[in-house]
């Protein structure tokens, strides 16, 4: 299933302000790919897509310079200026969501994490990983599973979250 249309363009606009063109990003979840679409022509984009039909049926590899077809739990990565989890946690346990973060915080310089709050979905268009696993995320869940983390954009229903800078960062 495509992901929500609430703040993306809220969220582009802060990240082409932030960072430079021509800076590296990692989609997580690619899935139709609306990230590379809407960022592709600020950042040098790369993406992880778990289901291999999406890759062929979005035509990924036309919206990102590499497409891996993997799972992110687990994927390996040096370093991306930016790393979109974009509709991806609440598909994941508590503890694999909380192991790719972890991965990715020193990984990047930004991390954006969208997601629905207590949205039940099962298997779609023979996809099982659409299922939703954390369908009772809240904000207040998001914050005490996910720490170092703050909202930024917030609809109600559906919030995105940005890594709460260091003084590294």
């Amino acid at each position: 299933m495509a992901s929500f249309k609430f703040g993306k363009d809220e969220v582009r606009d802060y990240l082409v302000d932030r960072f430079p063109k021509g800076s590296t990003a990692l989609d997580v979840g690619a899935c139709d790919g609306i990230w590379g679409k809407m960022l592709g022509q600020h950042f040098v984009m790369d993406a992880i897509e778990i289901f291999e039909p999406n890759i062929e049926s979005y035509n990924l590899r036309e919206k990102y310079r590499e497409v891996f077809h993997a799972n992110a739990i687990g994927f390996e990565y040096e370093h991306y200026d930016l790393i979109i989890f974009g509709d991806v946690l609440e598909h994941m346990t508590v503890e694999d969501a909380q192991k790719c973060l972890e991965y990715a915080k020193p990984r990047c310089q930004e991390i954006i994490i969208a997601v629905p709050y207590r949205f039940k979905q099962g298997p779609f268009n023979g996809n099982v990983y659409e299922k939703h696993i954390q369908d009772d995320l809240t904000h207040e869940l998001f914050m005490e599973r996910y720490p170092g983390f703050e909202r930024f954009v917030d609809f109600g229903n559906y919030g995105y979250y940005r890594k709460v800078a260091t003084k590294c960062d």
